[in-house]
C-alpha cells in the first residue's frame, strides 16, 4: 500500500519540477526581448544617428561658398560711340568718322573701336594719328570672384604691359583724376620704320569696367613731331568721356547692390586675351 503512494508522491514532485522549468524557459525569450528593447531605447544609437544627420547639414551650409556682390555694371556702351565728335575731330581730324569697330563675340562684355587719321601736306609731309578705344566687362562669379576685383587685376596687368613694351624710350607714367576708380597714363617714344612715334596708353577701372585708350601720333616726310604732352592730355580726356559713357549706359550704377548675377560664361583670362594690348600700338 506504501508503495503506490510513494510513486504518486513522486510523479507529483517531478511534474511541479518539470512545470517549474517549463515556466523558466518561457521566461527567458521574454527577458530576452525585454532587455533587447532597453537596450535599443537606452543606449541612443537611433538618437545619435539623427543628431549627427542634423550636425552634418548644419555644417555643410556653415562651410558653403560665400554669396558674391554682383557685378555693378551689367552691359557697355556701343565702343565706336564713346567719344563726342569735338573729341574725335581733335583727335583723329581727317578720321573722326572712319571708326572701325573690332569682333566681339559678347558685345555686353568687351568692344573695341579705331580711327586712323593721316594729314597730308604734300612736300611738307603729314602728321600721322591712330586712336584706339578699348572695353572690357567683368561679371561676378562663385569660382572666380566678384567682378570689380577681376577688374581691378586686370587694369594693373594692362598698366605693367603699356610700361614695359619692348623698344620704348623716354617712358614715363602718372596717375589720372576724373577717370572712374583709379587711372594710369603710360606715355613713351617708340621708333619705327616710318617715323618717330609718340605713344599714350591710358588705362581706366569703373566699378567691373576697364577702358583702354590707345593714341599714338607722328610726324612723317619731314613734319614736326608731336608734342608728347599734348597727346597725353587728349587721350587723358578720351578716356574720360568713355568712362562717362559706360556709367551712362548703365543709369549711373544704379545696378550696384542688385543680387548677384549669375556665374560668367568665360574666364577672365579669355576675356583679356580678346581685348585689344597695347602692343598692338606697334602695328600703326
Amino acid at each position: 500500500m506504501h508503495q503506490p503512494a510513494q510513486r504518486e508522491h513522486s510523479d507529483q514532485q517531478r511534474a511541479k519540477r518539470l512545470s517549474r522549468l517549463l515556466v523558466c524557459a518561457a521566461a527567458v525569450p521574454v527577458m530576452l526581448i525585454a532587455a533587447g528593447c532597453s537596450s535599443d531605447s537606452g543606449s541612443g544609437d537611433g538618437a545619435g544617428k539623427e543628431t549627427a544627420g542634423l550636425g552634418a547639414t548644419t555644417s555643410a551650409d556653415a562651410t558653403a561658398a560665400p554669396t558674391v556682390q554682383a557685378a555693378a555694371y551689367k552691359k557697355l556702351p556701343e565702343p565706336c560711340a564713346v567719344l563726342s565728335k569735338k573729341t574725335l575731330t581733335e583727335l583723329v581730324p581727317k578720321g573722326a568718322k572712319s571708326g572701325k569697330e573690332g569682333t566681339s563675340s559678347d558685345v555686353a562684355s568687351r568692344g573695341s573701336c579705331s580711327w586712323t587719321s593721316l594729314d597730308n601736306n604734300g612736300v611738307k609731309g603729314s602728321q600721322f594719328r591712330w586712336l584706339n578705344v578699348s572695353l572690357l566687362r567683368f561679371d561676378s562669379s562663385q569660382t572666380q570672384g566678384e567682378g570689380d576685383k577681376l577688374a581691378a587685376a586686370y587694369y594693373a596687368k594692362q598698366v605693367q604691359e603699356a610700361q614695359a613694351v619692348t623698344g620704348a624710350k623716354n617712358a614715363k607714367s602718372a596717375p589720372v583724376a576724373g577717370a572712374g576708380d583709379e587711372a594710369t597714363a603710360v606715355r613713351y617714344d617708340l621708333k619705327k620704320k616710318e617715323g618717330a612715334f609718340k605713344q599714350q596708353t591710358v588705362v581706366a577701372r569703373v566699378e567691373n569696367v576697364v577702358v583702354t585708350i590707345d593714341y599714338n601720333g607722328a610726324g612723317l616726310a619731314g613734319e614736326k613731331t608731336p608734342s608728347a604732352d599734348t597727346l597725353t592730355k587728349a587721350a587723358e580726356k578720351a578716356v574720360k568721356e568713355a568712362v562717362a559713357a559706360v556709367t551712362s549706359a548703365n543709369g549711373t550704377g544704379s545696378d550696384t547692390g542688385a543680387s548677384p548675377s549669375s556665374p560668367s560664361s568665360s574666364s577672365p583670362s579669355k576675356t583679356a586675351s580678346a581685348s585689344p594690348s597695347p602692343s598692338a600700338t606697334k602695328k600703326s
